[in-house]
């Protein structure tokens, strides 16, 4: 395991990717969040409460929330980038055992997911202060409140490039894999919401799922009461953590058994 985890970081780094994946992180978050913060949540069309109120403040940091596509395609890009150039057979006859290998880049995967989140997070923070400093607005939550949903975010997107590793274990073309993960996200599930009945389901969805960790509620409160239906109750942050997590692992435990040929033919 040690020596996989090794080479898959040598790997990883010896690619562009992880460079530009870190100045992704920081651009949504002191670059589209600050500039998100410094508008006014007040002046956007619709306009949304201030962030002096705490349902503007969870609302915009929420919104850095539904950025988790990058990590999602930088996991799915990862993985399937070993079929694109034909690199899979030699890893897989180097080591043959399916389940050890995904392991070692679910590991690797998990440190880059972590560092991302927390660039994001990190200068999304600075970018808030600033901006609320700069402005002379007083936020609606503690600044240590504030740290903590960070802190979620952070971990959301951790789990979400796990999740995209798995997709990625699964379809192994980067476009389809790709369509799967930003195409859920943004139109597979929203879709669902949209469905009465259906939208009861929205808290053991990932997308439910990652609400509840980032204790976003805006979405799914708007498409109620459109709906004329009850609010939504969403899990608790731990247990959406957890959701999160059983699905890059239920995705990746299914690609460790799928047969080992399809790797190296």
């Amino acid at each position: 395991m040690n020596l996989l985890i090794r080479a898959e970081f040598r790997r990883l780094l010896a690619t562009r990717m992880w460079g530009g994946l870190l100045l992704a992180a920081a651009a949504l978050g002191g670059g589209m969040f600050g500039a998100m913060a410094l508008a006014g949540p007040e002046n956007f069309d619709p306009p949304m409460p201030g962030l002096d109120t705490e349902a503007g403040l969870r609302a915009i940091l929420g919104i850095l929330g539904y950025t988790a596509f990058v990590p999602a395609a930088a996991g799915a890009l990862a993985v399937t980038s070993e079929h694109r150039h034909h690199t899979a057979a030699v890893t897989f006859l180097f080591a043959p055992r399916r389940g050890r290998v995904l392991a070692a880049k679910l590991t690797t995967y998990a440190v880059v997911g972590l560092a991302y989140g927390l660039v994001l997070a990190g200068t999304a923070a600075v970018a808030l202060f600033a901006v609320a400093a700069a402005r002379g607005v007083p936020l609606g939550l503690p600044a240590t409140t504030v740290l903590a949903l960070l802190g979620r975010i952070a971990v959301a997107m951790v789990v979400y490039l796990l999740l995209g590793a798995g997709v990625g274990a699964l379809v192994h073309h980067q476009i389809a894999a790709l369509c799967v993960v930003t195409g859920y996200l943004y139109v597979g599930e929203p879709v669902l919401m949209m469905v009465p009945g259906v939208n009861t389901l929205y808290p053991i969805l990932p997308g439910g799922a990652t609400a509840a960790l980032t204790d976003f509620t805006y979405v799914a409160d708007a498409i109620s009461a459109e709906l004329g239906s009850g609010a939504v109750h969403l899990l608790p942050p731990a247990a959406g953590a957890l959701l999160l997590t059983a699905y890059a692992v239920a995705a990746s435990a299914i690609a460790v058994l799928l047969p080992l040929r399809r790797d190296v033919t």
